[in-house]
């Protein structure tokens, strides 16, 4: 659903249909300059192309250099990611099972997320004790999502993601 700015390649004649589209990007009626990878591959899918991913690939990018960076970075791409859902609902019924499942995780597993973390930090308020639940809710999640990226890619790095989820 998002082919990453630096690893994303398309064929000219595809890009040149829709750069009309893709240069006028437009959120609730106001222009919009963050997400463009993902918009871009959106207006892709709904004009019928298709995505794939190689895992030969190699690119270079600038990643952030402080914690703030990160955060930020981060939260430009979860405004994205629930933008753009929403652009792409419609979507869902013809993609692949393991992105529908990808999209539906990227947008209710915040969500879940969120309410683990409140829940456990009340019982742990409440009844003093470890939110052992939440901690393997949370855990679990984490596994399945990136064990189904570890099977599909075939490269068991993947579940390196895992760590991902601390910071998140």
């Amino acid at each position: 659903m998002c082919c990453c700015g630096p690893c994303a390649m398309y064929r000219r004649s595809a890009l040149l249909l829709l750069l009309d589209k893709y240069e006028t990007q437009l959120f609730r009626g106001r222009p919009s300059d963050f997400g463009e990878d993902r918009h871009l591959t959106i207006l892709m899918l709904n004009a019928g192309f298709r995505t794939e991913y190689v895992p030969e690939a190699i690119a270079a990018t600038v990643v952030p250099n402080s914690m703030g960076a990160y955060l930020r970075q981060q939260l430009r791409w979860a405004r994205s990611t629930f933008r753009d859902t929403l652009l792409a609902l419609r979507l869902l019924p013809g993609l692949d099972r393991y992105l529908t499942l990808d999209v539906i995780g990227q947008n209710l597993g915040p969500l879940l997320l969120a309410l683990s973390v409140l829940t456990g930090l009340a019982q742990l308020a409440l009844t003093a004790t470890v939110p052992w639940s939440t901690i393997l809710m949370i855990a679990s999640m984490t596994m399945v999502r990136c064990g189904v990226a570890a099977f599909r890619a075939r490269e068991l790095r993947f579940l390196g993601f895992s760590l991902h989820t601390l910071l998140n």
